[in-house]
């Protein structure tokens, strides 16, 4: 045996075909998260020409499947809420567009979904930084589909504050006065009206209340 000790020899680095392959792993890894980022649909908000939101959107639908591309293009919506309105002390229920001129797509965001979806008639672009469409956060989202999925009607009032109204049914039909407050909760106001000379405040519902003129 010799007794000689042996000389101290560092661990080899690695040689070009690991290192070559090493690299090729780690794109291989980027590439794949890139992909499943690009594949993530998200919602995007279009512009359009005012008063085409609803044809714009059965026109992107159609889009979509006659040019194959309903697994990138899944939702389009004009957000909307029912509103009640009063007119002439008459109760109704309307539907009115919370964003004029604007849709949402819920998209996978790529060359072939853009152009589909920036090329359909009354679409004038998308709404972004420069020439790049912006996705809507999370938290936008869910506040938009959580205001329009309500299913209890919201109260319009087209009365304002210091506005001349008419009382047109109660015991107080026939006068009329200036709103003091409004209360769209309980859907009532507050008018001043004048009993002898002296304003008093009297609480009325809105279906009794129309405007003067």
């Amino acid at each position: 045996m010799d007794s000689k000790a042996r000389p101290y020899q560092p661990t080899p680095e690695m040689d070009d075909e690991e290192l070559a392959a090493l690299d090729a792993e780690i794109a291989a890894q980027l590439d794949a998260e890139a992909q499943q980022d690009q594949a993530s649909s998200h919602w995007y908000v279009i512009h359009t020409y005012s008063g085409m939101e609803n044809k714009v959107k059965k026109n992107i639908e159609h889009r979509a499947v006659t040019m194959g591309m309903s697994d990138h293009i899944l939702q389009v919506i004009v957000p909307t809420v029912t509103e009640i309105e009063i007119r002439n002390g008459v109760r109704r229920e309307v539907e009115r567009r919370l964003f004029q001129g604007y849709v949402l797509v819920n998209m996978i965001m790529d060359e072939e979904s853009w152009y589909v979806v920036r090329n359909t008639p009354g679409v004038t672009g998308f709404v972004g930084m420069g020439n790049k469409p912006t996705p809507l956060s999370d938290a936008e989202v869910e506040k938009i589909l959580k205001r329009i999925e309500s299913d209890e009607p919201q109260l319009k009032v087209t009365f304002q504050l210091g506005e001349q109204v008419r009382i047109i049914d109660g015991p107080f039909a026939e006068f009329s006065g200036k709103v003091q407050e409004i209360d769209e909760a309980k859907g009532k106001a507050k008018v001043l009206v004048s009993f002898f000379n002296r304003d008093t405040p009297v609480e009325v519902d809105f279906l009794q209340l129309e405007r003067f003129t």
